[in-house]
């Protein structure tokens, strides 16, 4: 194959004089001069203006984009100009004919790869799709420049199998696999837009939209693959009797994955649990980080991240502390020796509460006695806070500690347990 590369590419530069060849070549030069400079400038107006496109993620994705393909794209289009003009004079175009397919392909490869660094989101380092994609569109520009596609298509198109009515040939499945790559890295990064625009709008709850992102990229995903499935020749009507059976066996083979994704669109919808709510689930007490289709992040208060089941979520007892307030109450006992005075301590407990800047003046603490335990008096200060995101028990750490220091400075006691024990004199033996 690259012999006759070779060889074609330089029946096509001997085509013509001298002259021609240098004059196709200084009109490359030339365009890729002014195209490394049109680059340049793009650049440094994109550095200008992306900071001031924060907020219109889309809108910077595709300028971002755009500073990989003015330079290549520019380039095919001036040698396009250039053969327009310089074959109606009658000269000789064989390197602009070869110019314009490399760069329409390196406009391509560029493309893609940045597509798919964005479809992929962080973290994600896509080395091998970029080997694949630039190995499958130079092998095409390959077999374009040979002439060899036809050839190729029909010995592709020969190897096929039929199932009843369907006919499935080696070209209908690289067909698919292409179209429906391609379709897919498409939606992916259209997903991401879409989200990307949805989370930021401040009209639309956080669930809401969170739901509506993932029914709009599932929602595509299979309309792509239905394109995909059409643009590869393969007649829909003869995949309905395989995808039911399809549907049956993973109905029956992944009830638990069907039951957290209905689940997980209830939960998104419904708004029961939302991102940032303060939720207890048995002895997990934590905050909602993300809620997916499958299952929902909750970071506990040492910082581990717990993967709940969306199915979890909705068959089992949830506290939501901010559902539908976001004002909690904290119960603080405590328990004073009967030698104490009751009132003297309430008063302490209350000053105590204030300590704290989350505790809410309206409404104001209180404290309450709630009776006469065996080994002293029962108080219980109730306060009120309004951000149970940020913790509780640091709220009550420092409430119990003012409190220690006002009892200790006016000489109220905590007791401890106490039992009397009456010995009855009796017979001595």
């Amino acid at each position: 194959m690259f012999e006759d590369i070779k060889s074609i590419v330089a029946e096509r530069l001997s085509a013509g004089t001298a002259e021609d060849l240098i004059a196709q070549l200084v009109i490359l030069l030339v365009a890729g001069a002014i195209g490394l400079l049109l680059r340049i400038r793009w650049a440094r107006y994109l550095d200008a203006r992306l900071p001031q496109l924060a907020g219109n993620k889309p809108k910077a994705w595709m300028l971002r984009g755009s500073r990989r393909v003015v330079f290549p794209v520019f380039i095919a289009l001036a040698a396009l100009v250039a053969h327009a003009i310089w074959g109606e004079l009658g000269h000789a175009v064989g390197l602009l004919d070869i110019a314009v397919p490399l760069m329409l392909a390196l406009a391509i490869i560029r493309l893609l790869i940045f597509m798919l660094r964005n479809a992929a989101g962080p973290g994600f380092s896509p080395r091998s799709w970029e080997f694949i994609i630039s190995t499958t569109i130079w092998v095409g520009g390959a077999l374009y420049l040979l002439g060899w596609l036809p050839t190729v298509f029909q010995t592709l198109d020969a190897v096929a199998i039929s199932l009843g009515t369907l006919r499935l040939s080696l070209l209908s499945v690289v067909k698919l696999l292409v179209v429906a790559s391609v379709l897919l890295l498409l939606v992916l990064w259209i997903s991401r837009l879409i989200e990307s625009r949805i989370l930021t709008s401040s009209r639309m709850d956080a669930a809401v939209g969170t739901g509506l992102s993932k029914v709009i990229k599932y929602g595509l995903v299979v309309l792509a693959f239905l394109i995909a499935v059409a643009g590869a020749g393969i007649d829909l009507t003869a995949l309905t009797v395989v995808g039911g059976a399809l549907g049956v066996g993973i109905g029956f083979g992944l009830q638990k994955v069907t039951s957290n994704l209905i689940s997980g669109y209830m939960l998104l919808f419904d708004r029961s649990i939302r991102p940032g709510d303060v939720i207890s689930i048995g002895d997990s007490f934590g905050w909602v980080q993300k809620l997916s289709a499958r299952y929902t992040v909750v970071r506990d208060r040492n910082g581990v991240d717990t993967l709940i089941p969306n199915e979890q979520l909705i068959t089992t007892q949830v506290i939501n502390w901010s559902y539908g307030d976001r004002h909690i109450r904290l119960k603080i006992p405590i328990r004073i020796s009967y030698g104490d005075d009751p009132e003297l301590a309430i008063r302490l407990m209350e000053q105590a509460a204030r300590v704290s800047n989350r505790v809410l003046t309206d409404p104001p603490p209180a404290c309450r006695l709630l009776g006469f335990g065996d080994d002293g008096i029962n108080l219980e200060l109730r306060v009120w806070i309004d951000d149970p995101e940020e913790g509780v028990n640091n709220v009550r750490t420092e409430i119990n500690l003012e409190m220690w220091r006002a009892f200790k400075a006016h000489g109220i006691t905590i007791p401890f347990p106490q039992r009397d024990l009456h010995i009855r004199g009796g017979s001595t033996l």
